[in-house]
């Protein structure tokens, strides 16, 4: 999905009287929910499995990929980052964390908050299991793609 097509509904939806709207495309589904003062965004994100880098690392790749990388099998899945931006575990810095490692979790629950663009993004489960790993630190910049956690499927 487009971002500019993402900002489009945003904008049509804090100019109308709707609260929310659910798009689904594809392997892609969105959806807006008008807040107080605020949108806000749900990304699930399909099932992706993670692939093997078979190409030698140049060093830029090498610093790129500081966060550990787990491998993916039939029992464990990886969520990975939708969208580019800073990842956090907590809806604010002194809330707890939405999950933490040993947390069973379901499908559709809320892992963490990607902020993009001043928009907070809750990024959700696409599998209930129990998370075994959270992949990146709290407040760090995250790219599309990136792992974010590995969850023991039940």
């Amino acid at each position: 999905m487009d971002l500019k097509l993402v900002k489009k509904i945003i904008d049509l939806i804090a100019a109308s009287d709707l609260n929310e709207v659910a798009i689904e495309e594809a392997d892609f589904k969105i959806k807006v929910k008008k807040l107080s003062e605020s949108s806000h965004i749900s990304y699930t994100q399909p099932v992706v499995a993670q692939v093997p880098h078979t190409a030698p690392l140049t060093a830029s790749e090498d610093l790129e990929s500081s966060a550990p990388v787990s491998t993916t099998s039939n029992s464990s899945n990886s969520i990975v980052a939708p969208i580019v931006g800073t990842f956090y575990q907590a809806a604010s810095p002194d809330s707890n964390p939405f999950v933490k490692v040993g947390d069973k979790v379901q499908t559709g629950q809320t892992l963490c908050i990607i902020e993009a663009m001043k928009i907070m993004n809750e990024i959700e489960s696409n599998c209930s299991g129990i998370i075994t790993e959270i992949l990146v630190p709290d407040g760090t910049p995250v790219e599309y793609g990136q792992p974010l956690f590995s969850i023991s499927k039940d």
